[in-house]
């Protein structure tokens, strides 16, 4: 088969195994981006770049191609074997290498895998920086060997650096023992919280926790609420404290109080704006521009300075760089901290803040969560229109009175409700957000929003 050019996405590769790419892709891949990476750090006679993979069957044939392509371009190749997104992110940040390349397709369905690309200090390559080059150089057929090979060296204990690393962001005498159900369906986040749990005094109750690149149990995306059902079961008849959830590769992460509901990403973000600010007083916390105004609300009243972003891990991240934010949260469960080593997802130090949180609260979760419940949120809900840009032009001018946004499609903010519209980055659809202060206009408004956009 031929590569496919429209796996090259805004912030990752990906597409359907054996029919968009194989192991070929793999190869060139590599082969690219390490004439890209020596060509960009050409002081460098000897660049190293990371290599992992997931739990997908095939991503240990990928891997074993692309490892093969970095080191015929030239890179030494330091492989760090199965693992999650955010340890991935780790190891090219915390030892200071000068790339890497994950194989995975994150939340997709069995079918599928990809690549993730960061630069030093787990910058992505995305959109803006590079991929649709490598997209033509991979397309080019022009990749020639390099006369001098790299070397391929396996480096161990990569997880256990990653543990000790976030473990030192909280105050571990301070968290109390709770009853933990988790659900990382199947994926990679069971690799890393084994790791941590079994160095934390809780009561673990584990589902769907057998690595299994077919996924058994249900799809590896908390963000559909069908997938998150076999956690909110669990919590309930294990009369847990709290409940975990995390994506395909791991950079996500849902949770779930003690009466079973889901807890808003938009008010974990608030929740652990919040705890950040109290450790670092005036900074800047970042978050999508998506509604969950909570956010925002809770940045001032705690003297932060809010910085609003497009939608896309990438371009968040970006933006975390260049304003020195010190936080920032993706309304689909991306948790970024911005370090000295690098700015990428935190699962763990996530998890471990809101532990140390709720127990010196005194409270239960869901009593604690309660009063950042201010507004209704109509979820993401998508439609597949004829032509996104005409589309988002209608509802620019229809409700042209209220006030508006374009940074990331249209936002349209009123007093009392307010909305997000944007396309797919691959596909032709609209994804509308909505937020409102009472359920009912919530409800009208969404109804309302959706019939323009449908119509």
């Amino acid at each position: 088969m031929n590569t496919k050019p429209e796996i090259f996405k805004a912030y990752d590769v990906r597409g359907v195994y054996k029919k968009d790419l194989d192991e070929k892709t793999a190869y060139d891949l590599g082969l690219a981006f390490s004439k890209m990476r020596r060509k960009e750090l050409n002081e460098k006679s000897r660049i190293k770049i990371v290599v992992g993979a997931d739990m997908r069957l095939s991503s240990p044939a990928l891997k074993k191609e692309l490892m093969k392509g970095l080191s015929d371009g030239g890179s030494d190749v330091i492989d760090i074997g199965l693992s999650s997104t955010p340890t991935f992110y780790f190891a090219v940040a915390h030892y200071n290498y000068d790339g890497g390349i994950l194989v995975s397709a994150s939340h997709n369905p069995k079918e599928y895998n990809g690549f993730k690309i960061v630069r030093e200090k787990a910058l992505p390559v995305s959109k803006d920086s590079g991929i649709f080059d490598l997209r033509d150089s991979v397309m080019s057929g022009n990749l020639a060997p390099d006369k001098e090979k790299g070397e391929i060296e396996v480096k161990k204990d990569v997880l256990r650096d990653h543990i000790e690393h976030d473990l030192k962001f909280v105050d571990l005498s301070k968290i109390k023992s709770f009853k933990i159900v988790i659900d990382p369906a199947n994926s990679m986040g069971a690799q890393y919280f084994d790791e941590l749990f079994g160095r934390l005094p809780h009561n673990l109750v584990k589902i769907n926790w057998q690595l299994d690149g077919t996924f058994p149990s249900h799809e590896a995306d908390p963000l559909k609420f069908e997938n998150m059902a076999d956690l909110q079961k669990k919590v309930k008849e294990e009369k847990a404290d709290i409940g975990i959830a995390t994506d395909g590769d791991g950079d996500r992460i849902f949770f779930v109080d003690e009466l079973g509901e889901i807890v808003d990403p938009g008010i974990l973000r608030a929740i652990l704006s919040k705890i950040f600010l109290r450790e670092n007083p005036g900074a800047k916390i970042a978050y999508d521009i998506r509604p969950g105004r909570i956010t925002f609300d809770i940045i001032k009243e705690n003297g932060g300075i809010p910085i609003i972003t497009p939608v896309g891990h990438s371009l968040i991240k970006a933006q975390v760089v260049k304003e020195g934010a010190v936080f920032a949260g993706e309304s689909s469960g991306h948790f970024f901290l911005n370090m000295k080593e690098g700015c990428y997802e935190v699962p763990m130090i996530v998890t471990l803040k809101l532990l140390q949180e709720i127990s010196e609260s005194g409270k239960t979760f869901s009593e604690y969560v309660r009063p950042h419940k201010r507004y209704c949120h109509s979820g993401e809900i998508n439609s597949i229109v004829d032509d996104v840009q005409e589309k988002i032009e209608e509802i620019k001018n229809k409700y042209q009175n209220g006030q508006q946004n374009d940074l990331d499609g249209i936002t349209v903010e009123y007093e009392n409700w307010w909305f997000n519209v944007r396309g797919s980055n691959t596909e032709p659809k609209l994804r509308l957000n909505l937020e409102a202060r009472t359920e009912e206009l919530m409800e009208e408004k969404r109804d309302e929003v959706l019939k323009v956009i449908r119509g």
